[in-house]
């Protein structure tokens, strides 16, 4: 099987949430995976654009992740291509389907289905990484919960 799934619950509006996810700023909090790692992100929210974050630890090659949307519906779904570039120059293409769904006011559940990993390995390298970036979004999304701060 190659498919992932995944899904957090997060204390806030589905807005905030979506928000949250495509800040190119929120990045940095999303992939350092260490205080030292260098992220940098651009993101074209519309159908078409692109959006690449390049991630890693200093003074070596950064991953880099280049998706173009193909479905943008603010707040509820995003759908984009991600072709991930590891830092030794491999890459593949997986689909991501996103989806923002209100819970209860205040609630909303994200829920992450990326489909077609050319392998088990890869994929399970991916799901390994997800945890680290789900949980640096629900710091940003808690901030920004609890402040006047709206982008």
């Amino acid at each position: 099987m190659s498919d992932l799934r995944l899904e957090r619950v997060y204390a806030a509006d589905p807005e905030t949430v979506f928000d949250a996810f495509t800040d190119p700023d929120a990045q940095k909090e999303l992939y350092a995976d260490a205080p030292d790692w260098v992220v940098t992100s651009t993101c074209d929210l519309r159908v078409g654009g692109r959006w690449t974050i390049e991630f890693g630890p200093p003074g070596g090659p950064p991953a880099r992740e280049t998706s173009v949307f193909t479905v943008v519906d603010r707040p509820h779904r995003l759908g984009y291509v991600a072709t991930m570039t590891m830092p030794d120059g491999t890459s593949f293409d997986t689909d991501l389907e996103v989806t923002f769904e209100e819970e209860a006011p205040g609630r909303t559940r994200l829920t992450i289905l990326q489909t077609g990993f050319p392998t088990t390995r890869l994929r399970d390298e991916i799901a390994g990484g997800w945890p680290s970036i789900l949980d640096g979004l629900g710091r940003v999304v808690a901030a920004r919960a609890a402040g006047p701060h709206r982008p």
